[in-house]
């Protein structure tokens, strides 16, 4: 069954305001109106239950991964200040480097937007050239109530537009008065520290309920100084601060639950050691509202949302740079998503869905005067002018249980993507500088763009016994190119230095005829666990994953940074394969010493052209985290090692670095008296110098030394000693 897709009107959005909004919120708008009367049709319909024979949860596949409030806490307290960084021991998961608040998750050697990443069910684009405010860096690991990965096959209900896997990051959920509570008060207060980049940050979090209504408030303050690597040495462009505020409004009855959730953030800098550039200002506002309820025929969740940030860039001081390029942009995401559960039969379980995602983008770099022969100067350069990206996506799944020991999972998907974008100009028509040549090329060409994307995902789950599992997926997953990779127009080496989200100091350009990636995967688990689920588990997942139109990129002339070429966006056929293995087992359980469990992860994964174009860029080398867990009534205590092989294999047209193989061991340890949890840590125990593989190009050392020779590999950070206080009240 395939829901018809309806094309969103065009309309030029405004630079900025509540008018240029409008086409964005629109559709939102028209679902928040029907919330009321659906409520109203719920008081008159009796309530059944949802329920498939107790069926598995087919939308979370086996090889996925999950941390709740109490796996996240415990981290926050000892200074997490990057929600992405919790991810990184989940299967298949890795993070590639950013600033101090904004790495990118990797699944499966798919990052960035290749993967569907929402907050608090909201997918936000990076409103950023270098993508250094992505969706994770809204949310504070503080505020994080559950972070879920799906690695495997990820279902058509998920959401569309997107090849690799499924990261959801959420906040805490309303907490309300119990029946013998009036009013329920609940509060905490945090500070933490960390010596590696002198960190120090605070949140706090307040909440007041009745058994109908509850209201709440939450926000973090974090900042850190430069950051250390193993030998003591200073990491250039690492230091970073950011605060975040935001309040809730939930109120529940026969008619479901309406919850509206609003907030203000701040990120007045954040150096990124691997770019080119900085983050000198971000500013950002988010509402969304929404609504779940139960009917007669079903379950509906309904949710409409609005978010808008104000991002700047330019040089931090250290990057031995004599003057400044301020870059500003200006992005909004809106839209709605509608999406029902409807239980046909104990067996049958169908899910339908609609969705609008509307963002629309300005990015311009004001002019600099005294720079000689026009090259920054007297106009404004005019990246994207008012570009717009409109998602448009329906989809039908169905889970179908056989008998008791055959679960499957069935979905199509339709999504529609158009984008278009204004003229493009240089800051000058000057000659020399190529501007006027590039923009007239640009200009000349028609910028609307249209793509329709079908999806198909199928999934079959055997409970071949009471300790086996198994599960055999397939799936095709679409996603259109974004907003950079079609409209960036300067082929000029400063300005095309300028875009890029991949850490390594290349410069790209875009390239408007593009063709959206198909990717074709099949992935096969086994899992085997005790009885009870308990004591040990074992999952191990081999993938194979083929690239139709993978957009890489091709040289098109050399540059003067040595090692570096300018890039084009370019389409090539590409393959990816590997493993993910994860497992766990109980090793003590003794009411005296306490219980000690040990679990751990395995994985790797290997992408190339097929047009023998060489490796994909960030694929990951064969890597393990074994953790070592101990706890005793209030007292928990985790020990873990992170081993990664080394890194020879590379991409060199993207200036991608070898790195060596490396250990480095973990440890934290928290203990609860009453309302007050005092943590302890120690990041990186031995003080290794390390390099990470996802860490990218050292730019910001090879900008301060001024130096002619190639970029070498971003160091990891040192040992660093942690601690943290929280107070609940």
């Amino acid at each position: 069954m395939m829901i018809s897709s309806v094309l969103p009107g065009r309309r030029r959005a405004s630079a900025g305001g509540v008018l240029g909004t409008l086409p964005l919120l629109v559709p939102g708008l028209v679902a928040v109106s029907l919330l009321p009367q659906a409520g109203a049709v719920r008081a008159e319909t009796p309530l059944v239950p949802i329920s498939v024979d107790s069926a598995p949860d087919m939308t979370c596949p086996l090889d996925s991964g999950s941390l709740d409030k109490r796996q996240i806490a415990a981290q926050a307290l000892v200074g997490a200040s990057d929600t992405a960084r919790l991810l990184a021991g989940q299967p298949g998961v890795a993070v590639a480097t950013g600033g101090g608040l904004s790495g990118l998750p990797i699944v499966h050697g798919l990052a960035d937007d290749r993967l569907r990443t929402t907050v608090g069910g909201v997918p936000i684009t990076s409103a950023c050239p270098n993508h250094m405010n992505p969706a994770l860096s809204y949310i504070a690991p503080s505020a994080s109530g559950h972070l879920n990965v799906v690695a495997g096959i990820t279902p058509v209900s998920a959401g569309g537009d997107s090849i690799g896997g499924t990261v959801a990051a959420d906040p805490e959920d309303p907490v309300f008065a119990a029946p013998d509570e009036q009013v329920a008060l609940h509060g905490r207060i945090s500070t933490t520290f960390r010596s590696v980049n002198r960190q120090i940050g605070t949140s706090g979090a307040a909440s007041a309920a009745t058994d109908a209504i509850a209201i709440g408030y939450d926000g973090s303050w974090t900042r850190a100084r430069e950051s250390h690597d193993g030998a003591g040495d200073r990491i250039a462009a690492s230091r970073f601060e950011t605060q975040s505020h935001n309040g809730v409004f939930s109120v529940r009855g026969d008619a479901g639950q309406l919850t509206i959730r609003g907030g203000h953030q701040i990120t007045p800098y954040e150096g990124f050691p691997n770019a080119r550039m900085d983050l000198t200002g971000n500013t950002s506002n988010y509402l969304n509202a929404r609504y779940t309820g139960d009917y007669g025929w079903g379950r509906l969740d309904a949710l409409a949302y609005w978010q808008n940030a104000r991002h700047a860039m330019d040089f931090l001081s250290g990057r031995n740079t004599t003057g400044h390029m301020p870059m500003n942009t200006n992005g909004t995401d809106a839209g709605y998503s509608l999406k029902a559960e409807i239980p046909l039969s104990h067996e049958d379980l169908l899910r339908l869905g609609n969705e609008y995602h509307g963002y629309r983008l300005s990015d311009w770099w004001p002019p600099i005067s005294g720079v000689p022969h026009g090259m920054m100067s007297p106009y404004p350069f005019i990246n994207l002018n008012e570009a717009t990206r409109r998602q448009f996506g329906s989809f039908a799944e169905w889970e179908h249980r056989w008998d008791a020991r055959w679960t499957s999972l069935l979905g199509v998907r339709n999504d529609v993507i158009t984008m278009n974008t204004g003229a493009a100009s240089g800051y000058s028509d000057n000659m020399m500088a190529g501007y006027a040549a590039d923009a007239a090329a640009f200009n000349s060409q028609s910028h609307g763009k249209t793509d329709v994307n079908e999806d198909l995902t199928a999934t079959v789950r055997y409970e071949a016994s009471a300790i086996s599992t198994g599960e055999l997926g397939i799936a095709r997953k679409t996603r259109a190119p974004n907003l950079y990779e079609r409209y960036a127009w300067s082929t000029g080496n400063m300005a095309a230095s300028m875009i890029g989200w991949f850490g390594n100091g290349t410069e790209y350009v875009g390239n408007l005829h593009l063709k959206p990636e198909t990717a074709n995967t099949v992935s096969i688990s086994s899992g085997w666990h005790d009885t009870a689920r308990a004591d040990w588990s074992i999952t191990v997942t081999p993938y194979y994953t083929y690239v139709q139109d993978y957009i890489s990129a091709d040289p098109v002339r050399g540059t003067s940074t040595p090692g570096i070429s300018l890039l084009q966006f370019a389409n090539h056929d590409a393959q990816l394969f590997g493993f993910d293995l994860a497992g766990s087992k109980a090793l003590i359980r003794n009411s005296r010493f306490g219980d000690l469990d040990v679990d751990g992860t395995v994985g790797w994964v290997k992408g190339m052209r097929t047009d023998g174009g060489g490796r994909l860029y960030r694929m990951q080398p064969l890597n393990a985290l074994l953790s070592l867990r101990h706890s005793l009534g209030s007292w928990n205590t985790t020990a873990e090692v992170r081993m990664v092989n080394d890194k020879s294999v590379v991409n060199p047209v993207q200036n991608e670095q070898t790195t060596p193989g490396f250990a480095i061991v973990n440890w934290r340890t928290s203990y609860s008296l009453g309302p007050v949890t005092v943590a302890a840590g120690i990041d990186n125990l031995l003080n290794k110098q390390y390099y990470d593989p996802n860490g990218g190009a050292y730019v910001s050392y090879w900008r301060a030394t001024n130096t002619r020779a190639p970029m070498g590999p971003l160091p990891g950070a040192g040992r660093s000693f942690n601690a943290g206080v929280s107070v609940a009240f």
